[in-house]
């Protein structure tokens, strides 16, 4: 246990947990709280990058695909959910907002907007929320492991990846904005209004549905720091150090670049599908460029080489986003570059690394100062 969760990791643990789950909750309306839980979202796609990018050396600029793609499959679901309300729809009850009069009811409204008359068969296994679940985690990992497979096993690594990763979310962008019959388009999927019945834009849901993101980031974090501290860890940090001592040792590299690759794909699909949750739509510029490289920023910011630097960078740099954009909106593009820029150069492990040189000896020591009081008094010194 001691290996898996060294005292640093499990006090830092204890620290974000406290915060996450009651600071945070206890400090803000839940407006703010929404915004934090929209923000903790952003934590799984950093903290998926922190193992693929920190720890394997994989720089990937596409991330922003496997987010969006959980996050339409969560936003498939409930659309469909919304669909069902529509049926037998009149119009007094469209004119006070209940439902939407459609010529198709049970379609989701920008299928019948398209006259289209029936759902097209990859929206059937969305009519079944576990089934959902299970797609939020296979689509994103499935997509990543055909990549991984068509990158890795050609030794193709490097900026040469990364350039193609960012190629695939422009793709996959363009490729759901030119389908707008079929998956909302430009628009995205708007208009979700319950989960199994259960409104998800009230005040309570909003608190609730905070509570599981922040616990949902806490295992992500525990499962994420067992597969540091265990053997493929260290592979991972090795074959990042050293990639052609590690092959020639005898391991497969890009079996291992290929599980990181998925598990970090996975973890982004989580995301995506608590982002829809706790904001009530999805769009296609989650899936491009510019926010795959802003995810790249939270990383980097918080630290790419700490699983909890991810957590804390995402935060920061979202909290930052909404008071600039909200007082300067035309400089804050300026300003995110010109804070990624500052970090790499001044503080190359970011936040973690600020922490890790000048907060954490002094809660180490106490730590071990009150171990020794307790052992002193239970011995009778």
């Amino acid at each position: 246990m001691s290996r898996l969760f060294p005292t640093a990791s499990r006090i830092n643990l204890l620290i974000l947990a406290v915060l996450l789950l009651i600071v945070i909750p206890i400090g803000l309306d839940e407006f703010r709280l929404n915004l934090v839980s929209k923000y903790l979202t952003f934590s799984f796609v950093a903290l998926g990058l922190v193992l693929c990018w920190g720890a394997g050396g994989i720089l990937s600029l596409g991330q922003g695909v496997f987010f969006g793609l959980g996050g339409y499959c969560m936003a498939m679901f409930l659309k469909l959910e919304a669909a069902q309300a529509n049926i037998g729809c009149t119009r007094a009850q469209q004119e006070i907002g209940e439902c939407i009069v459609q010529s198709t009811p049970g379609i989701p409204d920008f299928m019948d907007w398209a006259s289209m008359t029936e759902l097209p068969f990859f929206w059937l296994p969305f009519n079944s929320f576990p089934l959902t679940l299970i797609m939020v985690l296979v689509v994103p990992t499935a997509l990543a492991y055909i990549v991984g497979v068509a990158m890795f096993k050609r030794r193709v690594s490097g900026v040469y990846f990364a350039i193609i990763t960012q190629a695939l979310a422009a793709v996959l962008s363009i490729l759901i904005i030119g389908n707008a019959g079929y998956i909302g388009g430009f628009n995205g999927i708007t208009d979700l209004r319950t989960l199994n019945g259960w409104d998800i834009r009230t005040d309570d849901a909003k608190v609730f549905l905070y509570f599981v993101t922040a616990i949902l980031i806490l295992l992500a974090l525990v499962v994420s720091q067992i597969v540091l501290k265990s053997k493929l860890g260290s592979v991972l940090i090795a074959m990042r150090d050293q990639e052609d001592r590690v092959r020639f040792s005898g391991y497969d590299v890009a079996n291992f670049k290929i599980f990181v690759f998925c598990f970090g794909a996975a973890l982004a699909g989580v995301g995506g599908a608590l982002f829809t949750l706790n904001v009530g739509f999805i769009h296609p510029t989650f899936v491009g460029i510019v926010p795959s490289i802003e995810m790249v920023i939270f990383c980097a910011i918080g630290g790419r080489f700490s699983i909890f630097g991810a957590v804390y960078g995402a935060l920061a740099v979202n909290f930052a986003k909404t008071i600039f954009s909200e007082a300067y909106p035309e400089l804050w593009l300026f300003a995110m570059g010109a804070m990624f820029i500052g970090v790499v150069l001044a503080f190359p492990e970011g936040l973690a690394g600020l922490y890790k040189v000048y907060v954490e000896p002094y809660i180490l020591k106490i730590v071990r100062s009150m171990k020794t009081q307790t052992l002193n008094i239970s011995s009778g010194k």
